[in-house]
């Protein structure tokens, strides 16, 4: 992937992220019984997903992609 890719992925722990917009992480959101967590912007956006064990999970990556395709943006928002 270039490097300007908003999505990154580690094959030796098979964990993806993907950035939806720059922003510092005011907190994260752990999904832990779908192994992926929600890191939250100052002003209470999504600022990306991280995947655990992403290989495992393809529902969890193609929902982190429609919200990338969305700009962002949640279906609640």
């Amino acid at each position: 992937m270039p490097p300007s890719s908003p999505i990154s992925y580690d094959r030796s722990t098979d964990t993806m992220y993907v950035s939806f917009r720059e922003g510092r992480v005011a907190h994260t959101i752990a999904h832990d019984a779908r192994d992926f967590a929600v890191d939250v912007g100052e002003g209470g956006e999504p600022v990306g997903y991280e995947i655990q064990f992403a290989s495992k999970h393809p529902d969890v990556i193609a929902e982190a992609l429609q919200i990338l395709q969305r700009g962002g943006q949640t279906a609640a928002e």
